[in-house]
């Protein structure tokens, strides 16, 4: 990847608000706009001056189709603006943001807005296969009788939905859903129950102590169409302690599954934007960038391990640029599941893992949890799929300027069998 800069200027995210079993106060689109507006308030630039938008959304609903586009609408970025949304399931707000950066590198655009967002509690409730067959021979009865006869076939079960969400959530393919894929590299790496809650514990108190300490300065407040205000992620448990967790079942493999609601990550809604200049624009605009994207790398395997996704494209991408991991200062890997993260954390320090699949003479290394993280991952903050790359770039960026660090790396796992990463570098 060629190394013309692309810079972070500045970036703003919602906070991320669990899903409680209904619609929350907010579509996709409505996150979208909440974040966008002060954000785009606060540039010395037009709203009209962007080039380009482009939103990660995985859960799209039927009122907002390309939700990237009506949310460009709403913002006031004007009818010439084009404005596409993207989907790679979990990595979808980075691959805005990858497009972004590509888009500027390519010398077709200064100003790119590009996130992600999702309102994981509006997923729709769809009809069993079943009852769709039914509808449609009821639909292409011909006369009364034929009409009778097919209305005798009605079952009452015809009439329970299923959540999208949970099917969204099974792999097609693998036929696992994420949670056992997660079950699967527990096994394969030997990651102990006790050993997921201590690290769920820890995301939960990182995120409390960053709340605690005002350094989420990237969180737009929030007001709702019936005048709430939310002004904080809300899925944090301060109060959380291992003895809670142990309490918990498995919920994919029970009885002796080591992944549990507590050890997972949240099922959220939110939304996050950055604002990517290139050099160009930020000379003539007078912008202050927070880091410059340096580059960036997509993986796949097979999907039954896709939590091992960020193994593939981090170890790529740092080969490529001939860095190791002690040149990297402060680490975001997402955290879909505490023990996929840590199944990835092990697979890094294992030799035959390291020689077999990355094609290393020697393992990759150790990635220091004082670096990685540092302020709570998914498992406390939530995981609204289509925005969590963005949010893991953006808080980055954001913790690189606050330390001074020179680099670092935002990585995720995708569902499907895909990881992405993103290198960045301090401006």
């Amino acid at each position: 990847m060629t190394d013309v800069p692309v810079y972070i200027v500045d970036g703003a995210r919602t906070p991320f608000l669990r899903a409680r079993g209904e619609p929350g106060p907010f579509t996709p689109v409505d996150l979208a706009v909440q974040c966008g507006r002060p954000l785009l308030l606060r540039q010395p630039v037009a709203p009209e001056d962007f080039d380009l938008v482009t939103l990660g959304c995985v859960n799209v609903i039927a009122d907002e189709m390309n939700p990237a586009r009506v949310a460009a609408l709403r913002l006031g970025m004007g009818p010439g603006i084009v404005a596409f949304t993207e989907q790679i399931n979990c990595g979808s707000g980075m691959l805005t943001v990858d497009t972004g950066a590509r888009r500027i590198r390519e010398g077709r655009a200064d100003l790119v807005l590009a996130g992600g967002t999702e309102a994981l509690s509006h997923s729709p409730l769809v009809f069993r296969q079943e009852a769709v067959e039914w509808f449609a021979g009821l639909q292409k009865a011909d006369g009364m009788g034929d009409r009778l006869r097919k209305a005798a076939e009605l079952r009452p079960e015809f009439f329970k939905p299923v959540i999208g969400l949970e099917r969204g959530l099974t792999d097609p393919i693998s036929e696992l859903n994420m949670g056992q894929t997660a079950e699967v590299l527990a096994y394969r790496f030997g990651i102990s129950r006790e050993a997921a809650d201590a690290y769920a514990l820890e995301s939960h108190q990182r995120l409390a102590a960053a709340q605690e300490e005002g350094r989420l300065n990237e969180i737009a407040p929030a007001y709702d169409r019936d005048g709430g205000f939310h002004d904080h992620d809300d899925g944090v448990r301060p109060d959380t302690s291992l003895e809670k967790l142990a309490g918990l079942k498995p919920a994919f493999e029970k009885p002796f599954g080591k992944v549990t609601p507590g050890n997972s990550s949240q099922i959220t809604d939110g939304a996050c934007w950055l604002v990517l200049a290139s050099e160009a624009a930020v000379e003539r605009h007078g912008l202050t960038p927070i880091a410059a994207i340096r580059d960036a790398e997509w993986s796949a395997l097979d999907p039954s391990v896709m939590g091992l996704g960020p193994t593939l494209c981090v170890t790529e991408m740092l080969k490529r640029r001939g860095m190791g991991e002690a040149e990297v200062d402060l680490w975001e890997i997402n955290e879909a599941f505490a023990a996929q993260v840590l199944a990835c954390l092990a697979a890094w320090e294992d030799a035959e893992y390291c020689r077999d699949v990355l094609g290393l003479d020697e393992p990759f290394g150790t990635v220091p949890r004082e670096r990685l993280n540092v302020d709570g991952g998914a498992v406390a903050i939530g995981h609204p799929v289509g925005t969590s790359g963005a949010r893991i770039v953006l808080h980055l960026a954001q913790e690189m300027a606050r330390r001074g660090s020179n680099r670092g790396v935002a990585t995720e796992c995708i569902g499907g069998g895909q990881g992405g990463a993103m290198l960045l570098e301090a401006a």
